[in-house]
Order: C-alpha cells, then sequence, then structure tokens
C-alpha cells in the first residue's frame, strides 16, 4: 500500500467519525469505503489498525461489533489535514450520512450484549441511547445462554415497544 493512498485511507476514516456525533461500526465504515471502490478490505484493515495504534481512534468491543470513536489526536488531525480529502470524496460520505444516518445512528446506540455470571447463568445488559446518553439500560439475569443470545437479537427490533410501554406503564397514576 503506497504511503500516501494509506494517510488518504486514514482521513477518509478520521473525516467519517468526525462528522458524526456517534461511533460508527467496522462494518458501516467498511460497508462505505468498499462500496465505493476506495481501496480493498485488507488496506482498510490496516489503516484502522494503524489508527487505534495512534491514539486517534478507540475501538469499543459491544458483542459482535467493533465501535469506533474519535479521539482529542483524531480531531486534531482531520482538523489539520482535511484538505487532502478531495470535495467528491466529502461529497460522497456526507452524502452516504444523509441516506443512512437514522440506520447508522439506530445500529450503534441500541445494544445487548451478555456475559456469564454464576454457573449455568448469564446477565444481559441491553441499552438505548440517544447522543452517548443512556436513555433506558436494562439488565436481566437469565438461565442460559441461548435466552441471552435471543433477548440481544431481538434487542434491536423490539427495544423501541419495550422503551414506549415501560414509560406508558410507569407514567400511569
Amino acid at each position: 500500500m503506497q504511503k500516501d493512498a494509506a494517510t488518504l485511507y486514514k482521513l477518509i476514516v478520521l473525516y467519517m467519525l468526525y462528522k458524526v456525533d456517534f461511533p460508527l461500526t467496522n462494518s458501516q465504515i467498511s460497508e462505505f469505503i468498499l462500496d465505493q471502490g476506495y481501496t480493498n478490505y485488507f488496506s482498510l484493515q490496516t489503516a484502522i489498525n494503524e489508527l487505534i495504534e495512534s491514539d486517534m481512534i478507540r475501538v469499543e468491543n459491544i458483542r459482535n461489533s467493533s465501535l469506533y470513536h474519535l479521539e482529542a489526536a483524531g480531531v486534531e488531525a482531520i482538523e489539520m489535514f482535511e484538505d487532502r480529502i478531495s470535495d467528491g470524496i466529502k461529497q460522497d460520505i456526507m452524502t452516504y450520512f444523509e441516506n443512512n444516518k437514522y440506520h447508522l445512528r439506530n445500529e450503534v446506540e441500541i445494544t445487548a450484549d451478555y456475559y456469564p455470571s454464576k454457573k449455568e447463568e448469564y446477565f444481559v445488559d441491553c441499552k438505548i441511547k440517544e447522543k452517548g446518553n443512556v436513555l433506558l439500560e436494562l439488565k436481566l439475569n437469565v438461565l442460559s445462554k441461548e435466552q441471552a443470545i435471543a433477548i440481544c437479537d431481538d434487542w434491536h427490533k423490539d427495544s423501541s415497544d419495550v422503551y414506549s410501554y415501560l414509560v406508558e406503564k410507569l407514567m400511569l397514576k
């Protein structure tokens, strides 16, 4: 991978994270960059790993997803070198966000993960966030890994209904 190309891939990742107020997953970043044909998967992952190693981005692992957060060093870098990204690439990024922002945000702000607790039991931690603030956190203790997985899998589609139900139920006097 040429040095200039590698630098551009890093700047694209930094710019994407700079333009949203929530973290992005590896798959969201990869989907955009690979669909646009800017580079291949391995070059992109190398660029992301180098950004992590240089403390420009931070990774948070939740279940099967890696969420990337922009760090202060990354903000400083993108503000200094944003002009090295062509206007066409910037427009592609902004169009991608305009077309997918609700889905992208929903994917990272509604999370569910599980952890083993006692013998044969699991804790399930389900969250709904809005702009980084936790609106609802639901922690459950279940009897099997299968139950934990089922709850995590269903949380994305049912979290809004659960939240609405709880608010309605708790506000009725």
